[in-house]
């Protein structure tokens, strides 16, 4: 090789490297930009809603003396920004204060709790991804068919019924009618002093543990709230397939494809699917965060001690700290989510690539 390909070829991968290393600082830039959003915005809703975190803490007939005193240890009397960058300070070191309503942590909480939100968020997505994506491909493939319109009305139904109508609705029929399901919670009483949870999530620490019984009591719990999760992820994820394909059965490479003679299965999966697969992705990450952020409702449904019922007793009971916190949590989670898509898609797609 003379030097002047040599030069060549180091240019390249010099180039290569600058725009790698150029990528992650945008990368990292976003997403430290909006994490501190998310942290202003939670601070200010903190500081604009009519609660009093002292009087939350200490009682409406506490002594004017007691109240100022703890204002000033909470550091309230502080310069709004003064306080704002102890709020981020402590929110980086994942300190958020304590918990009214448990005496606890708010982290401690968070803890607790967040592992029965992504167990429920996981299956559902799961659930609608598994479905989903065939049904749109078939909805595309056989479009203007019966097919199609049972997609079509699926996902209508999917963005138009209130969840929490769905949940009670599916209380009354699989549970009160049917018993095919158990009563909102997460576990019999039987097994909530029986089992101990290693990880959080009960159907991977029952297989674990080998504790079958376990396993069949938190299935038969979860199986209707991840259901209705996984319809409601179904919907979304059907009609962005359906889309996502008709787009890719339009294009000129499938054209050729049926001119060589190739089977319309291979031409369906193992092309048009193919294709479609990179922004599909995208769709099935950002359906688990929306999961992950909307269960409020379904938890509160079906009594499901996750990060949204958390959320909702602390707001009941003017518990700041914990709501702030585990909004924070929340919006963290789907920020990353969001990140990572993006950098999935950009990995996929050789034309992100090529740029």
């Amino acid at each position: 090789m003379s030097v002047a390909e040599n030069q060549a070829t180091a240019g390249r991968g010099s180039a290569r490297a600058t725009a790698i290393l150029s990528s992650i600082g945008r990368f990292l830039v976003i997403a430290i930009t909006t994490y501190l959003g998310l942290l202003a915005v939670t601070f200010f809703i903190g500081r604009v809603i009519p609660i009093d975190p002292v009087l939350a803490v200490l009682g409406d007939r506490a002594p004017t003396a007691v109240v100022e005193r703890t204002r000033r240890e909470m550091g309230l009397d502080l310069p709004l920004i003064e306080q704002f960058y102890i709020y981020v300070k402590n929110a980086l070191n994942g300190d958020f204060g304590t918990s009214v309503l448990t005496t606890n942590p708010v982290m401690t909480d968070i803890r607790r709790a967040f592992p029965a939100t992504i167990e429920l968020a996981t299956l559902g997505t799961l659930i609608g991804a598994i479905i989903g994506v065939p049904l749109g491909v078939l909805a595309a493939v056989r479009r203007g068919s019966l097919i199609d319109q049972v997609a079509r009305i699926i996902g209508l139904i999917g963005y138009s019924v209130p969840v929490f109508w769905l949940g009670l609705l599916g209380l009354v029929l699989f549970y009160a009618k049917l018993r095919w399901v158990a009563f909102p919670a997460r576990l019999d009483v039987v097994y909530e002093y029986t089992f101990t949870p290693i990880t959080g999530f009960y159907l991977l620490d029952a297989a674990m543990q080998g504790q079958w019984d376990v396993f069949y009591d938190a299935f038969r719990h979860i199986v209707l709230p991840a259901s209705l999760l996984g319809y409601l992820s179904l919907a979304y994820i059907s009609r962005m397939t359906r889309s996502f394909m008709l787009n890719e059965l339009g294009q000129e490479y499938i054209v050729a494809a049926r001119a060589k003679g190739l089977s319309e299965t291979r031409i369906i999966w193992g092309h048009a699917l193919r294709n479609a697969a990179v922004p599909m992705v995208t769709v099935i990450a950002l359906s688990y965060a929306n999961l992950l952020e909307g269960s409020v409702l379904t938890e509160t449904v079906f009594s499901w001690p996750g990060i949204g019922l958390y959320i909702t007793n602390s707001l009941q009971n003017a518990d700041m700290n914990a709501v702030l916190g585990g909004t924070i949590a929340i919006g963290s989670v789907f920020i990353a989510i969001n990140l990572l898509s993006d950098l999935l898609y950009r990995l996929l797609d050789p034309r992100t690539k090529a740029g």
